[in-house]
């Protein structure tokens, strides 16, 4: 077994800075930026415009909070599991990858200690918690369910790869409370469009591709994923039909929302997401390669982005 590396071997080392680089790899903050996209755009189309401006600041505060807690929660719950995989494999560089944009589960290499882990997630968790609670009871509640999945989706590793769907639900959870933040009672009808749109998103352009990177190393530690589960043919089609239907999903819940997209935007949001999810997806699927499985992530991480520019262009111009 491979010792645990010193922090000044590591290439982003700079004094002073690294200690920071890790609490926020612990946190997979690059990515979670892109990801509070979701909640924003659940919450314009909810509310059909603009919330006040201090609902506003104190939900990108929460939400910024929340998804920095949740994601260090994944590799706390995940330290035992991804330490074996590390074990004999050295630092874990991966090229043109976004959850490897700072240093991927830093825990798992020693750069950071379990209790400082633990202290950075409290302290985000009694953030989000604040606030969800002052935005509405309802958000706080659903912050904790998504902790309480997130931390069962981890325990699950080597037991079924249909965890995964415990994962679209967590990733959809952040949107709905986004939700409940804007409008005390959103339509069940709304709440349902939105959940499905971000549930199959999340297993398509994100799950799947994850999981693809670390399938030798699952499939020798006894993990199971939809990759090693699957295989890699099947996971790459499952893959393809979630995004598509993703896109379908996205048409009704943009023009039916109390926002009321115009049909120009509305197709532009589903043309331009099917040209930024569609193809990097069948390369996937073809080429079952883990550099196209990388693509695929990076790209469909920018979806709820690319949305969130359409809505505010329908608040621009309509």
């Amino acid at each position: 077994m491979k010792s645990a590396p010193s922090v000044s071997s590591h290439p982003a080392w700079r004094p002073g800075r690294f200690v920071l680089t890790v609490y926020l790899a612990l946190s997979r903050t690059p990515h979670g930026l892109l990801d509070l996209a979701g909640p924003f755009c659940a919450a314009l189309l909810c509310r059909g415009g603009l919330p006040s401006a201090s609902v506003a600041a104190l939900g990108c505060v929460t939400v910024f909070a929340g998804y920095t807690a949740v994601y260090a929660l994944n590799d706390i719950v995940d330290y035992r599991s991804d330490k074996r995989q590390m074990e004999g494999s050295g630092q874990d560089v991966r090229a043109n990858y976004l959850d490897a944009a700072f240093i991927r589960h830093p825990l798992a290499h020693g750069y950071l200690s379990l209790p400082g882990a633990v202290a950075w997630f409290v302290l985000w968790l009694a953030v989000a918690l604040a606030g969800a609670y002052a935005l509405n009871p309802v958000c706080a509640v659903l912050l904790l369910l998504g902790c309480i999945l997130e931390a069962a989706y981890c325990l699950l590793l080597t037991v079924s790869h249909l965890r995964a769907l415990i994962n679209g639900v967590v990733k959809a959870l952040g949107p709905l409370a986004a939700a409940f933040a804007v409008e005390p009672s959103p339509s069940p009808w709304f709440l349902l469009g939105l959940f499905a749109w971000i549930f199959t998103w999340e297993i398509g352009g994100q799950n799947i591709p994850a999981d693809w990177h670390d399938a030798s190393r699952d499939a020798a530690t006894g993990a199971r994923t939809m990759p090693v589960v699957l295989g890699y043919p099947a996971a790459g089609r499952l893959a393809v039909a979630s995004l598509v239907a993703s896109l379908l999903v996205s048409v009704p819940l943009l023009a039916l929302s109390p926002l009321a997209v115009a049909a120009p935007l509305w197709l532009a949001a589903v043309l331009l997401g099917a040209a930024l999810l569609l193809p990097p997806a069948l390369r996937l699927a073809r080429g079952l390669e883990d550099a196209e499985a990388a693509a695929l992530f990076n790209r469909a991480s920018c979806y709820p982005a690319l949305v969130l520019a359409v809505l505010v262009a329908q608040l621009l111009f309509r």
